[in-house]
């Protein structure tokens, strides 16, 4: 189940890159997703520092998608995700007490947004991280950005429009 559900955004190693990254120097046109705890609710893996599924990116990851989005999720999107749909991975610092996880300071909030005219470079889907979820500092500055930052870590999910279930 967790292989199945586990990285619907999959935003592996991106905060490696935010170092080189300006939220100032531009806008790729993904919104801040308000609300979106209430969304349907996927999965809430925690990964490690050693974690490849998340690309070495530890924390608790809550990950959410809009109201387009489970119908193709539930089919294992075998087929293209709608317009509109939008997952967002709400990632927190975690600790270990008597073994088990405690949810502790977010990091970030990342949001993949299908708009297949908009984002037809990066298969369809926008991308945007927001530090600490804090949407006045969005770290993804332009598509440009994107596919280096994102886009990259989908790619090899084509099949299932680059979204990262299995």
């Amino acid at each position: 189940m967790l292989s199945k559900l586990a990285v619907a955004l999959g935003f592996a190693g991106i905060l490696m890159l935010f170092g080189t990254l300006s939220a100032e120097s531009g806008d790729n046109g993904v919104p801040f997703p308000n609300g979106f705890r209430d969304w349907f609710f996927v999965n809430s893996p925690t990964a490690t520092a050693d974690s490849a599924l998340f690309g070495h990116v530890a924390g608790a990851h809550y990950i959410y998608v809009n109201a387009k989005g489970p119908p193709t999720l539930r089919a294992g999107g075998l087929s293209p995700y709608s317009d509109g749909t939008i997952f967002t991975d709400d990632v927190h610092e975690f600790s270990v007490k008597d073994g088990a996880s405690l949810e502790d300071t977010k990091t970030f909030v990342t949001v993949i947004v299908k708009d297949a005219k908009k984002y037809a470079t990066t298969g369809g889907w926008g991308f945007q991280v927001w530090a600490a979820g804090n949407p006045t500092k969005p770290q993804v500055p332009d598509i440009a950005h994107s596919v280096e930052a994102c886009f990259v870590y989908h790619t090899p999910r084509k099949a299932q429009d680059y979204i990262r279930c299995s």
